[in-house]
């Protein structure tokens, strides 16, 4: 089993940064690949982006590339999420998400869910 916990999350005007951290617990953080989700009120759980598990490739939906940079210190078993140049329609509930096998937009891949963590950006 592996717990993941969200934070980070708040209300912040559009342009502003965030940062969002996803810590791990349980097994060996190192062996999973970590991905970042989200969901606004009404729509279907998004992929955001994600990362391998050494760190060393990303993958990022179109909608946050050059915006969003995700990241990982293994030895903090700690994922992040650094969002910059927000904008209202980035606003949703923020998930992480961890996974053995590769670095998939479909929310169904994941073995393992956090609560999330609400953003919320005004214009």
């Amino acid at each position: 089993q592996v717990q993941l916990v969200e934070s980070g999350g708040g209300l912040v005007q559009a342009g502003d940064s965030l940062r969002l951290s996803c810590a791990a617990s349980g097994r060996t953080f190192s062996n999973y690949i970590m991905t970042w989700f989200r969901q606004a009120p009404g729509k279907e759980r998004e992929f955001v982006g994600g990362i391998s598990r050494g760190g060393g490739t990303t993958s990022y939906t179109n909608s946050v590339k050059g915006r969003f940079t995700i990241s990982r210190d293994n030895a903090k078993n700690t994922m992040y999420l650094q969002m910059d140049s927000l904008k209202p329609e980035d606003t949703a509930v923020y998930y992480c998400a961890a996974t053995t096998s590769y670095i998939s937009s479909r929310p169904v891949e994941y073995d393992y869910w956090g609560q999330g963590t609400q953003v919320t950006v005004s214009s």
